[in-house]
């Protein structure tokens, strides 16, 4: 009775989470699809054929997107690593506010801290570049990756490291033999979730890029206003390719790992 409740309980959380993407799928190849009608009286490949022309610049968009999300990604977990090291290992004065500073660009309203970053970066001469996105995109991403990464230093035992160096090992030695692959996984989550995060950015890149940086969003809003429900629905599933190659690349390697 029990393997049979967590089997409908499995099955419907597959329904509920395929549902949308078959519906994307049949909105993007259905030209004529009118109530009542249960299936479209038209079907052809025109929105996937524009969708990957050369005319279209989804392309361009995609490539910028990925580009700015491995970016990020790299970025956020190299500046997470020891921030996360000393919010795991020290005890200091005001690490509590800290970590409520760390967390105030995920809990404030995104309008409010956009245009505060679009003020700022107008000063400096960062809007409209590609620079400027990536930082921008850095400001939600940071607090996710360095939040993963101090739980994955919390778990991990300092004495290992200390040990590490009574047997000779450099400071250098350490990190790349004891310690990175010791937080491999969360670093591995962190990454992932910096990507996602920058990945699906619309409001800080149209901001800050100001319609000069076109990323895969940005194309897709352009497109879903247009009206074409067919490419906008074809674009949507380009959008979401990434993150299920994303997600279960992280998966997989978590799982060799364990």
């Amino acid at each position: 009775m029990k393997s049979a409740s967590n089997t409908l309980a499995v099955a419907l959380v597959a329904v509920f989470a395929l549902l949308p993407l078959v519906l994307l799928a049949v909105y993007s190849f259905g030209r004529v699809w009118f109530w009542p009608d249960v299936a479209p009286r038209v079907w052809d490949a025109s929105a996937w054929s524009y969708v990957f022309s050369r005319g279209s610049g989804v392309a361009q968009a995609l490539a910028m997107s990925a580009a700015i999300a491995a970016i990020v990604s790299f970025v956020a977990v190299i500046v997470a690593i020891p921030g996360a090291r000393v919010l795991a290992w020290q005890q200091f004065p005001g690490k509590r506010l800290l970590l409520f500073v760390l967390l105030l660009p995920v809990l404030s309203p995104p309008l409010a801290a956009a245009m505060g970053l679009h003020a700022m970066f107008l000063r400096v001469g960062l809007e409209d570049s590609v620079t400027g996105v990536v930082l921008v995109h850095l400001v939600p991403a940071l607090p996710y990756a360095m939040l993963m990464l101090t739980g994955s230093f919390s778990r991990l035992d300092p004495d290992l490291e200390a040990q590490a160096r009574t047997l000779g090992a450099s400071s250098q030695q350490v990190f790349w033999k004891v310690t990175l692959p010791l937080i491999a996984p969360g670093a591995a989550v962190a990454a992932g979730f910096a990507f996602l995060i920058s990945w699906s950015q619309y409001l800080l890149t149209l901001l800050i890029g100001g319609g000069h940086v076109l990323t895969l969003p940005l194309t897709l809003v352009g497109f879903l206003n247009g009206g074409d429900q067919a490419i906008g629905a074809a674009l949507s599933l380009v959008f979401i390719v990434p993150t299920i190659v994303v997600f279960l690349s992280v998966s997989r390697y978590l799982q060799h790992e364990s």
